[in-house]
């Protein structure tokens, strides 16, 4: 049996089913009769309230609940959500204003929640909510990233959320003092709206003395955790399950306020109660991510070797923490610092403003991508400034293949890697070699192409620890309990697919049970591109530990002694013995001699370190200069990832990664106006990537199988996002630079280039 798997390109089990409509979605599976819940959101960014009055909406038809924050605090209800916080430079943690389920004195950003109604339709919870007297007193907002400002939170003077850093500053600074050339490059980073396909939503009901919370998140046990918390019951008396979720991307691996007063909505009722947001009330209400300036600066040595590097940020976090937000850009922007440059000595210092906005939290990379993308900005134009080309000055510094395992400046321990194999697999198959000629066909038809570079690298994160249980059923099937949570990847085949491998069961026997708080006792959810590494680990170390207690029993029936039994494709032998039965016919023969424990197994497996997914994006570009469009028109990439399960899944999460990565730098962009409102509220406004505008994307592998797990893999879910900002970025800048610009920012938008290129006509005139 192979340990590894067979790397097979096996096509998606679910896809069928999800095809031809049949996908259970939360929306879908609510129980009939169920009440709908509809919000009262603000319409301004930042107020004190003057008048909540809900009498009128209590008596209205079909109303059965109405609840505001006074009312979830005379319940009972624990009204403030927590969030992780970082240490700041002096020790202290960083600020910690409260976050209320439903708002409570004062509203600080347009979409706040202030009111729950349900009612027996959704027209009717609507209609009820207009009759709700809600008056307020304008406070000026805070927009600016900047400290300072109209303050939001007394608990964080001048909006301070945070000030973190990490490294040596003296010996950093001591290297651009001594360094032979220096440069500096400011960037920003735009704010985007996630958009998962299906927008948040989920129903509760009450019933003997237990809830049940159906939701469409990224992992079941948080959210079970703080609803025991806040409504003041004991886990055992929560159940939360998911059924298939239409895109997650980080936005939903947290807990929302909407899931509280929803819950607590049903436990008053005894009644099931649903919520589904619309688009616009997602887009003004969902976590958003990045949102951040940095000043990034390399020092180098006369042969133009990294001597330092060292970044300011400031990031965005909205108008409360999110669950996580504190650490986005702070450790894990650091976790990649120096990306895959041998760099020794850097220093990071990030601080986190408060802003009257939707909050920020995790998006599909989580600080990674915005490190690699400062890192890979400042190297192109440390490459220009410096008159090297960037494909040799990336050269000079890539961490070399006989320097592994390094430790970074951030105490990130790279166990592998060959990155300049990579580079130069990369160079060849994005047939750098023609560029020119393809340059010169662009410039013939008026348009401009640029070629854009970026190597990046990937840090693996999340719970360590996972689980999995195998389940013999009477019926021939056999269930596969993991603790990990599809949000449309593949889960389903890959796992399946794996255990079928490493068991010999065949695979359309096997069904793949997730997200259900009551059947599954832990799990770590998905986030971080953890989920197949870590839960083919666990299914790995729970096959070994079946056959371990499947071979006594096996030897006793086949007449040898337990030392003499082997398991080997798929099938028990040994010596001295014609029978061979495989573990679905142990399983059988078990079953009819009464032996019960046999049939299920469960074991749990902890990596024994973080792995580091790497690779080289090459895009590029063609811009008419006359219109300002711009185009991705080829992008490769090479990646490794470790040994692969299946190829295909692998290359479909690249290509989506790097979809939302064309996506930011071309098309995305959040507007919020002077006062506070959401100027891109629709898909009239906001414009993410269609497919007309994604070129074929060329993806190929040059794998280093990882050392800090059992079967030598690296993630891949969101290095796709990770590489394609900078590759796109530096591509447009390539583009443009013949035409006087020297410095762009995304997102790249007709208008926005167009301007880069007049701006630089009239400062040459």
């Amino acid at each position: 049996m192979d340990k590894f798997g067979k790397s097979q390109t096996v096509t998606r089990f679910e896809d069928p089913r999800l095809l031809k409509g049949e996908g259970r979605y939360v929306d879908d599976i609510a129980p009939d009769g169920a009440l709908f819940a509809f919000f009262l959101r603000s319409p301004i960014a930042h107020a004190k309230i003057t008048t909540l009055d809900t009498s009128d909406a209590r008596a209205a038809d079909g109303v059965h609940l109405v609840l505001t924050a006074a009312d979830l605090e005379d319940a009972g209800v624990r009204l403030n959500l927590a969030a992780a916080l970082v240490k700041n430079r002096d020790g202290s943690k960083g600020a910690a204003p409260a976050r209320p389920i439903l708002a409570k004195d004062r509203i600080c950003f347009v979409g706040e929640a202030v009111a729950l109604v349900v009612a027996e339709t959704l027209h009717q919870a609507r209609d009820a909510a207009e009759l709700i007297e809600f008056d307020y007193e304008e406070l000026e907002p805070a927009l600016a990233l900047a400290e300072g400002g109209p303050e939001i939170h007394p608990e964080a003077p001048g909006n301070l959320a945070y000030d973190w850093a990490m490294g040596d500053e003296a010996a950093t600074d001591a290297a651009f003092a001594n360094a032979a050339h220096t440069v500096s490059l400011d960037v920003g980073d735009n704010r985007i709206i996630v958009n998962s396909m299906e927008p948040r939503g989920m129903y509760a009901d009450w019933s003997d003395g237990r809830l049940h919370v159906c939701y469409n998140g990224q992992g079941v046990w948080g959210l079970k955790t703080r609803l025991a918390k806040h409504l003041g019951l004991t886990e055992e008396q929560v159940h939360v399950t998911t059924p298939d979720v239409g895109g997650g991307f980080g936005m939903k691996g947290f807990t929302y306020p909407e899931h509280y007063a929803v819950a607590q909505a049903a436990r008053q009722l005894a009644k099931p109660v649903r919520w589904m947001s619309d688009r616009t009330e997602a887009m003004l209400t969902d976590n958003g991510g990045r949102d951040l300036t940095s000043v990034a600066e390399l020092a180098f040595d006369a042969d133009y070797k990294i001597t330092g590097y060292r970044v300011n940020n400031i990031s965005n976090l909205g108008a409360y923490n999110s669950e996580f937000a504190q650490n986005i850009q702070s450790v894990l922007f650091s976790k990649v610092l120096t990306g895959a440059y041998d760099i020794p000595t850097a220093f990071l210092a990030t601080k986190g403003v408060f802003t009257n906005t939707v909050p920020i939290d995790a998006y599909r990379g989580a600080g990674r991508p915005e490190a690699i993308y400062v890192l890979e900005r400042v190297m192109d134009h440390a490459a220009r400034v410096l008159g090297i080309d960037p494909w040799d000055l990336r050269r000079r510094n890539l961490i070399p293949a006989d320097a592994f395992p390094y430790r970074t400046v951030s105490d990130q321990l790279y166990d592998v890697g060959d990155f300049h194999r990579v580079l130069a697999r990369v160079q060849d198959v994005a047939d750098v070699t023609g560029f020119e000629a393809r340059k010169k066909a662009s410039e013939a038809n008026g348009k401009l192409r640029g070629l854009g570079l970026c190597y990046y690298i990937e840090s693996i994160l999340g719970d360590p620890t996972e689980g999995a249980k195998i389940e013999f059923c009477e019926d021939g099937t056999v269930n596969l309990y993991v603790g990990t949570q599809s949000n449309g990847q593949g889960h389903e085949t890959v796992y399946a697919q794996f255990l079928a491998d490493q068991s010999g069961i065949p695979v359309e026997h096997i069904r793949i049970i997730q997200g259900d708080s009551d059947l599954i006792a832990k799990g770590g959810g998905t986030g971080g591109s953890r989920s197949v590494t870590i839960q083919s680990a666990a299914t790995l170390v729970t096959v070994e530990e079946t056959i371990r207690a499947f071979t006594p029993f096996i030897a006793g029936e086949m007449g040898v002694g337990e030392e003499a039994v082997r398991f080997d494709d798929g099938t028990f032998r040994a010596e001295g013995s014609n029978q061979s039965p495989t573990l679905m016919e142990a399983a059988e023969l078990a079953r009819a001699k009464g032996r019960e424990d046999l049939l299920v197994h469960q074991a749990e497996y902890e990596l024994e370190g973080r792995s580091y997914p790497n690779g080289a994006h090459v895009a590029e570009v063609e811009i008419d200069p006359e219109t300002g469009v711009t185009e991705v028109v080829k992008y490769s990439v090479t990646d490794d990832f470790g040994n692969l399960m299946n190829p295909m899944l692998a290359e479909g999460q690249v290509h989506g990664g790097i979809v939302q990565g064309i996506g930011q730098a071309i098309n995305e962009r959040v507007v919020y106006d002077e006062d506070g409102q959401l100027l891109t509220a629709t898909f009239m406004d906001y414009a993410v990537p269609r497919a007309r505008e994604i070129p074929q994307i060329t993806f190929t592998t040059e794998p280093v199988p990882s050392t800090a797990n059992a079967l030598g893999m690296k993630g891949c879910g969101e290095a796709g996002t990770v590489g394609a900002l900078a590759a796109v970025t530096n591509g447009v800048l390539d583009a443009l630079w013949a035409r006087g610009v020297r410095h762009v920012d995304m997102p790249f938008t007709p208008n926005r280039v167009w301007s880069m290129i007049e701006e630089a006509a009239g400062a040459a005139g």
